[in-house]
């Protein structure tokens, strides 16, 4: 792809126009993606009408842009994040139904937790994970397993980076963060009491792939539920799930 005066590529361009949209902004105006991708308006124009033509994106009636449905179809194709959704949803529709709360699915994404799938209870209580959603990897459940899991490098440059509270109790002193990772990796699961939300605690354990931890199986209860039944639950279920993509191969 040819490089623009200021040296970015078509694709890093492209990349910037799709990354503008997010949960809270499905639907834009060209001059908005303009905007927010940090693009001349004649070039962020010329790249929305191409992927309009692509089916990349769509234009409605009031002339605003959203995601294209073909986006998410390519999305699909051999992806191994649907191969790892088809196989936990079963066994996490049986979490669901025990324990009537949230249950998600993470993998480690950009060292961000990365949620691929959530159900959850009509009552169930406070909960800002969002399918395709992320949270810092340091102060999710979920985000804490793939965390403690992940390659020495990885963890080393999370570690060396400014952790952000997300709350009160958020662990952001490297030291400490370290020790509860080496809990994690003991323990096989972790219990995050009011990491992301004062209200809420988070139970996440491992999901493997040959041997190899692939994603995060978590549930967020409310803040003063007993966490044996869901860490009992939720390692099950992992287990299931692993049984699952070994048949799946």
């Amino acid at each position: 792809m040819a490089n623009s005066p200021s040296g970015d590529s078509m694709t890093d361009r492209i990349v910037r126009v799709l990354e503008s949209f997010s949960d809270d902004r499905t639907t834009q105006t060209a001059t908005d993606i303009a905007r927010r991708a940090g693009l001349p308006a004649s070039t962020a124009h010329r790249i929305v009408n191409d992927l309009i033509a692509a089916g990349l994106l769509e234009r409605d009636e009031e002339n605003r842009v959203h995601l294209g449905m073909r986006l998410w179809e390519l999305a699909l194709r051999g992806s191994s994040a649907l191969r790892l959704r088809q196989a936990a949803l079963p066994h996490m529709e049986q979490v669901q139904m025990l324990i009537r709360e949230h249950t998600q699915l993470a993998v480690l994404e950009h060292d961000e937790a990365l949620f691929l799938e959530r159900l959850s209870h009509p009552d169930a209580g406070a909960n800002i994970t969002r399918v395709a959603g992320r949270l810092p990897v340091h102060a999710s459940s979920s985000g804490l397993v793939l965390l403690a899991y992940a390659h020495p490098d990885v963890r080393e440059r999370v570690l060396s980076t400014p952790l952000r509270a997300v709350s009160k109790e958020t662990v952001t002193d490297p030291s400490a963060l370290r020790t509860l990772l080496t809990s994690i990796r003991r323990r096989g699961f972790v219990v995050a009491p009011g990491s992301i939300e004062a209200v809420s605690t988070g139970v996440a354990v491992p999901v493997r792939d040959r041997g190899e931890v692939v994603a995060a199986l978590s549930v967020v209860l409310p803040r003063e539920t007993a966490t044996e039944p869901a860490i009992d639950a939720l390692t099950t279920a992992a287990r299931r799930i692993e049984k699952s993509l070994h048949d799946s191969r």
